[in-house]
This record gives C-alpha cells, structure tokens and sequence, in this order.
C-alpha cells in the first residue's frame, strides 16, 4: 500500500522526514509555521515550561525551546500566549467501529477533545472482512484525515473455535500484518482465556501463533483479564506474555495486576474507584497505567467527551491533571512503542498539540494534528474527506433469501405438551444454564411470559444462507405482542441478534437488517417503527455524529413506547428500558460460559459453553 509522504509511518519515508528534521532543528533548513504558547508541559518530567516555541515542519516537531532561542527561520508564526500546550491525546485501547462511525468521521468527532491518534483494536471490523483489515484502516489516512491510526489485528478472528464468519487470522496472517506495516503495533486483546492455557482447546494452536508472530516482530501482545481474579491466574496471565488489562473490575483487582507488572488500561465505569485507590495507596509512578474508553458509542461521546472525559473524570477523582495527562499522552506511547512518533512534544513527534484555556478543568481551545490546527473549540475545522468505500465495506449483511417465522420456531418433540428448556440470560457468567418446562403448542415450545422469558436468536449473515439459532432467555427482550428488536453490532463475531416475543415479528426486524445493511430495527406490535442505519460494515456510518445520535435518538423514543423485561444480571450495566447493551450479551470471552453463537460444527444447535467446548440441546 502506497500513501502520500509521512502520513504513513515506513523506513524510507522515516529516514527522509529525520534528516529534513535535523537541517531544521539546526537551523539550516527553513521551519513551515512556529507556534509559541504561554506554557508547554513535558510529560516526560512532568514539567511546565513559559513561554515555549514549537517548530513544526511538515507535519512533524523539529525544534522546542523557549522562545527567541530558535536560530532557524519558518513562513508563518502563531503566538497563543494564553494557552498551556500538551500533546495530542492517545487512545490505547478503542474500537473505533463502536462508535458506529467511519474513520473519517470519527477524527471529525474527536479530534476537537483532544484525540490525535489510537490504536485501533481491530478484532470488529476484522470479523466482517479480515482480508481488508488493514486496508480499512488505513483508507481514511490515505485521504488525508490527521487522526493516525495505528490498527492491532485481532486475537478473536475468529473469537472462539465455536464461531465463524468473515475473518480468521493465525500466524501467518499476524505476520503478515507485522510485515506489512510499522503502523500495526501488535496482537490485539487476547480474549479467549481457557484457549490461552488449556491446550487441548481447539483455538489453542491458533492463538499462540499469532502470540509468536507478534512477539518475534517485537510487537505488544494485548491481553482481556475479564474474571481473571485469583493470584493464580493473575500470575498466569502475565506469565503468558500477556502485556495488559483493560478489564478490571474492582481497585483491589487493578492494584493485584499492576503489582504483577501488567500495564493497566482504565476505563470510565470504575475509572473513579480505581484512581481514588491508587491515590490512597500512594502510587508515585503512574507510567503503567493508561485511561481508555474501549467502546464509547458517537451518542455518549457528544455527552461524555471522548479521552479527555476520562482525564476530567480521573482529576475530579484526585488525580493530579499532569499525571492524568501523562495517562493519555506518554504512558500509552511508551506500552505499544510509538513515543518516536506519538506522546509527547517533543522533535521528531508529530505535531499533534492540545492548547488548553484552563489546565484543571481541561478546557480544550484548539487543536493540532499533522502540525496545523484541525479544531477551534468542539468545531472540526478540515474538510472531512469523501470516502467512495467498496462493496466489501458496504455489502456485508449477506442473507440471499427472506428470513420467516418458521425460521424462530423451536420444535417440540412429536406428541409432547411440555419440553424442558435450556434458558439463559444476558450477561450469565454462571458455569451453568437454567432448566425450565415450557408448554408446547402447535408443534412448537412457547415461552413463558409469567417467567420473564422471551426468544433470543442468532442470525448468520456471512454465509448467504441466513443459518440461524434461537433458545429462550429472561430478563429481556419486549413484554408487548409482535414486537421484537435487531441488530448487527453483535460483539464480536457480529453477526445478527434478534430478541422478540414473536417469531414474526423477528423475522420481519431481521429482513429490515437485511435491507439498510445493518445497523438497528425496532418492531413494535407488527410494525418497523425505528431503524438506525450502519451501512458500513454493519457497524459504522459515514455520516456526521450529530446525524448518527439524531437516528438514536428516534430509535430511544421509539423503543420508550414498548414494555421491556428486566431482572438483574451479573453484568452491572444490564439495566431496566430499552436493552441496547444486549449489543454486548453475545460476546464468548472470559468469564462468559453458556453461550449461543450461530449454528457452526462444533456447535451445531449454537448452544455451547465456551470455557469447556461442551454442547446441549436448547429443548428436550
């Protein structure tokens, strides 16, 4: 892949950019534009420095200084005097397609909060079409866009051996990608614990491919502790290479795996705890911790703020802002090995500068990227590129034939007027299933509304043939008749979801799916009455956030019209209304068990407990 000069990071170019920097920096060489601020953090020291000059060429940093000591010439001069500069914000762990928008579309989003380059964790979009992963990530780049993304190829291509679809990457695809670009920083969340050290399980093989690939191109080897607990396995997990966790779910737990070296990833749902225990514990060197938002959908980045909502979290918690700084800058640059390029202000980094107003409350005035001023408060200010994306971008709901009723049916054994049931519910991390009776009518087991049950289905929308699984679960999904819900941001294989209290009613939202090319459909007592386009994967739109949140919007009143069961799960953010994290409730990582995945070989009625391979019939 060829891009312009320097947008890209490659050895040529490298090479060519540091010895045009050096004549700068030496003043031998005319310098593009020099900014002068009042103030300069070097997150290195954890230093303020006054009235600091930035010589920026091309799109990197060349010389920094005080002011007036520079020898060299520049064609243009900015003075922001009352503005503190800091380095462009990174994100170590993000799934870009969660916020449900276009690369492209989300620098157009983030950049004006300060957000100037990510690591892309690419095991989403990776799962619709592994063979253009890097070439999906790097398009937006090629047209010109400042945010840098530096993609992770996925561990969970596919996530577990129980599932199939649009990608699989092993170790000679991780090599491949290590090969292909300096861009790709190494193997993305490695999930699939019981994969990781039991090698009798099918995905075993595959999984320390791609470990061995990455390590032997010195790449950063990410790691998913979820439920990972006792010191037993914390010693294990990073006994296994495996550099990081961003799953965490108490402070005690976050201090265990710092202490056993593992590099900390915080995110914003106990970003507080965790930060106000590490300050109480009197943590002094905060380099092996970083702040991530991982999934942060484009609706909760317009009400959260995107990176620089966990700063401003962590510093009302009690952290010092340059130390919460550091967390986004510096210590996410050093973990994936980008700081000749990313995380600080520094010669020969690109020029991606954050000018705050007000350093405590991080006030953000403009931004930087690429050595020019890309925002002025929350207002993008480049022309987002026109991206004509291909057909294997765009046409990947691939179902050639109506979905029906029958295809949600479950059958009943002939001559029986009760089945027992297998019934789960989101988010059940419990080593086993409920057993229930249900009634049989018309040939088919029906649910129990009294039981808070109703039909969860998995639809195939890689092979064409629209294979499906269906079970029932409780605690979610419609209590009103008619009425169901789809989507196909279904983490992580994403295939279709489809919860509802009738069969047609399903089959109608998923034949909705089928049509937009993705995205959300909400029918309510037989008819579609919201639909949230994602065109694009599947996953993402190319459009404007504020167009994107609008359609979410419609979708939230919509669905605010409809009766919604609930009970409590063990997932803390499964809660009462429209069921929207159910977009997370057919994940197969740790500590998940019994799980339902599309019908696939070793699993062929879907239903399978992806710790121990086992299977069972969802009735009989």
């Amino acid at each position: 892949m060829t891009l312009p000069a320097d947008l890209h990071i490659n050895a040529t170019d490298e090479v060519a950019v540091r010895q045009d920097l050096l004549l700068v920096a030496l003043g031998k060489r005319p310098a593009d534009r020099i900014l002068r601020v009042g103030r300069l953090l070097d997150v290195a020291t954890r230093t303020w420095l006054t009235d600091q000059e930035i010589v920026i060429k091309g799109r990197r940093i060349a010389w920094v200084g005080p002011a007036g000591q520079y020898t060299g010439s520049a064609a243009e001069h900015v003075h922001e005097p009352d503005l503190a500069a800091v380095p462009g914000f990174g994100e170590v762990h993000k799934h870009i397609e969660s916020s449900h928008l276009t690369p492209e579309w989300e620098a157009a989003l983030v950049m004006p909060r300060g957000n100037t380059w990510t690591c892309e964790a690419s095991h989403e979009f990776s799962n619709v079409d592994g063979p253009h992963n890097l070439e999906f990530w790097f398009k937006a780049r090629e047209h010109g866009s400042p945010l840098k993304i530096f993609p992770q190829p996925g561990s969970a291509v596919p996530p577990t051996a129980y599932e199939w679809g649009g990608g699989y990457f092993g170790h000679d695809e991780q090599q491949g990608f290590m090969a292909e670009s300096l861009m790709v920083t190494g193997l993305d969340e490695v999930m699939d614990w019981p994969a990781v050290w039991n090698a009798e399980n099918p995905s075993h093989a595959r999984l320390w491919g791609m470990i061995g690939a990455t390590m032997a191109a010195r790449g950063v080897v990410e790691g998913h502790g979820a439920g990972l607990r006792s010191m037993a396995e914390i010693n294990a997990f990073a006994a296994a290479g495996l550099a990081s966790d961003h799953e965490v779910a108490s402070p005690e737990e976050a201090w265990d795996k710092l202490r056993h070296g593992l590099f900390i990833e915080i995110r914003i749902h106990n970003l507080k705890e965790i930060v106000e225990f590490f300050v109480a514990q009197g943590l002094a060197d905060w380099s092996q911790v970083a702040f991530t938002t991982d999934d942060r959908s484009a609706s909760h980045t317009l009400e959260q703020g995107a990176t620089d909502g966990n700063v401003r979290a962590a510093i009302a918690a009690g952290l010092a802002p340059e130390i919460a700084i550091q967390c986004v800058t510096i210590n996410p640059a050093r973990h994936m090995r980008l700081t000749a390029h990313v995380g600080s202000l520094s010669p020969g980094r690109y020029a991606d500068i954050v000018l705050l107003e007000d350093v405590p409350s991080l006030r953000i005035a403009k931004v930087w990227a690429d050595g020019k001023q890309v925002s002025e408060g929350t207002t993008y200010l480049p022309e987002v590129p026109t991206i004509a994306w291909p057909a294997w971008a765009t046409q990947t709901i691939n179902i050639q034939r109506e979905i029906t009723a029958s295809d949600f049916a479950i059958k009943a054994a002939p001559g029986r007027s009760t089945m027992n049931a297998a019934v789960i519910r989101p988010f059940h991390w419990h080593p086993d299933f409920y057993t229930m009776e249900l009634p049989v009518a018309d040939g088919a087991v029906q649910r129990l509304e009294s039981e808070n049950l109703t039909k969860f289905a998995i639809v195939d929308r890689f092979s064409g043939e629209g294979k499906t699984s269906k079970m029932f679960w409780r605690g979610c999904g419609p209590r009103d008749p008619d009425t169901a819900v789809a989507c196909s941001v279904a983490h992580d294989k994403h295939n279709i979801w489809v919860c509802g209290s009738s069969d047609a009613a399903m089959a109608k939202a998923v034949n909705t799916l089928r049509d937009t090319q993705g995205g959300w459909a909400l029918v309510h007592r037989g008819e579609v009455t919201a639909t949230v386009r994602f065109e694009v994967g599947g996953l993402m739109s190319q459009r404007p956030a504020a167009e994107v949140d609008a359609d979410m919007q419609a979708l939230y009143r919509a669905a605010a019209k409809v009766d919604w069961m609930y009970e409590p799960t063990f997932r803390p953010r499964w809660n009462p209304g429209f069921p929207e994290r159910l977009m997370f409730a057919t994940l197969t990582c740790a500590p998940w068990n019994w799980v339902l995945v599309a019908p696939s070989p070793l699993a062929p009625e879907g239903f399978v407990n992806v710790a121990t391979g086992e299977v069972h019939p969802v009735v009989w």
